[in-house]
């Protein structure tokens, strides 16, 4: 059984991880329409991953006794600069996604709810995998520069990223 303090912090949860799903579809959008395709289909399954992690956090919640709550979203930003802009928005998103996370691992510790925090841990090893995507791609951005054929060939690249970080498994397309 989940204590109100738990599901709370959960449900927080919840509202950011289905707030990146929207952030996510909408630089999907903004990146179709600059006709990025491998952008835009790799932000859409980002987005569609981060909807994955919103309904995991639904049924557990459901599951442990308590109720999840679907609240009202904030806009995302529909627009931007650049590409690079985009990606550097990402990274900063992830971060702040995985701080977050852990402070949800802490309130579990606190309340010494080891059934939640052991279902966290998912989470923490999923944001490891998702900051080291959002380096890599900003690492690559970096060295294509201002370079219209290294655009086109990131573009095209994204389609096959792997990224193996220190958390094991590379991230699920």
């Amino acid at each position: 059984m989940l204590n109100k303090t738990i599901e709370t912090a959960l449900n927080k949860q919840i509202r950011i991880e289905a707030e990146s799903s929207q952030i996510y579809l909408a630089m999907a959008v903004w990146a179709e329409v600059k006709g990025l395709e491998g952008v835009a289909n790799f932000m859409y399954a980002q987005s569609d991953e981060e909807r994955e992690h919103m309904l995991k956090l639904v049924k557990f919640i459901n599951e442990r006794g308590g109720q999840a709550f679907i609240s009202e979203l904030n806009a995302p930003n529909v627009t931007f600069s650049s590409f690079k802009e985009m990606f550097e928005k990402l990274f900063e998103h992830e971060q702040f996604v995985s701080n977050s996370i852990n402070e949800l691992v802490h309130i579990t510790l606190q309340e010494k709810d080891y059934t939640t925090h052991n279902f966290l841990q998912w989470y923490v090893a999923e944001q490891i995998e998702e900051e080291a995507v959002a380096r890599t791609i900003l690492d690559k951005i970096n060295l294509i520069g201002d370079d219209k054929g290294g655009l086109y060939l990131f573009d095209r690249d994204i389609k096959q990223l792997t990224v193996i970080s220190s958390a094991g498994e590379p991230p699920q397309k």
